[in-house]
């Protein structure tokens, strides 16, 4: 696997364009890391319609630039590959997930991976939590995988998180006072919601139900 390159005119004009879209506060990748789903109603679609505007139009070479960068620019190019469901990604997300190198970044493969929602996702998640569920001191995306483990248990029909689940197994072992699979699960449920409903043009519906909530 490539280490980030250093960065050169593409890729700052890359991330001006797609990662640090916006001013001050709204500064695209910051919003993605925490607050977005939480913007009243109107900021909240227009940010959505944006998001999903460039996961459309943005060239896969472009992507592909985005992932050879430092964190910020694989966080967010991850968000776009998530919103359009580019699966043809799933090989390049892979080792960058498993080898964990960056910080935050691999919130957004996870989230790739729920939106791909297939079998080949499912082992993927699988196998980053078998190797990183065991490191409790080393406390990197273990929820974020398996919240998109077990969204994708739920669309297929399958259960290859509940081995990881069972009273004295690995999660039980890494997880603390303020983690539980259901919260993991309602947390990447939350954003994959966002991303389908950003693409499908649903946004004022999806904002009026998560009010009502």
């Amino acid at each position: 696997m490539r280490v980030p390159l250093s960065p050169d005119d593409e890729m700052i004009k890359l991330a001006q364009r797609y990662v640090n879209a916006g001013r001050g506060g709204s500064i695209r990748y910051l919003k993605l890391l925490g607050s977005a789903l939480y913007l009243p109603d109107r900021k909240v679609i227009r940010f959505g319609r944006a998001l999903a505007d460039d996961a459309r139009q943005i060239l896969d070479e472009d992507l592909e630039v985005l992932l050879d960068s430092e964190w910020r620019a694989r966080f967010t190019a991850a968000w776009l590959i998530a919103l359009d469901r580019r699966v043809q990604f799933r090989e390049r997300l892979t080792p960058m997930l498993l080898e964990s190198e960056l910080v935050h970044a691999g919130a957004g493969y996870c989230l790739a991976l729920a939106r791909f929602g297939e079998a080949e996702d499912a082992a993927i998640l699988s196998a980053y939590l078998d190797r990183y569920l065991p490191q409790v001191e080393r406390r990197y995306d273990q929820e974020d995988a398996l919240g998109a483990l077990m969204l994708v248990d739920a669309k297929l029909g399958t259960d290859h998180a509940g081995r990881f689940l069972t009273p004295g197994d690995l999660w039980e072992t890494f997880a603390t006072a303020n983690s539980d699979a259901s919260g993991c699960k309602r947390a990447m449920e939350e954003r994959v919601s966002f991303a389908e409903s950003a693409m499908d043009g649903t946004l004022a519906q999806w904002a009026a139900q998560r009010d009502s909530t």
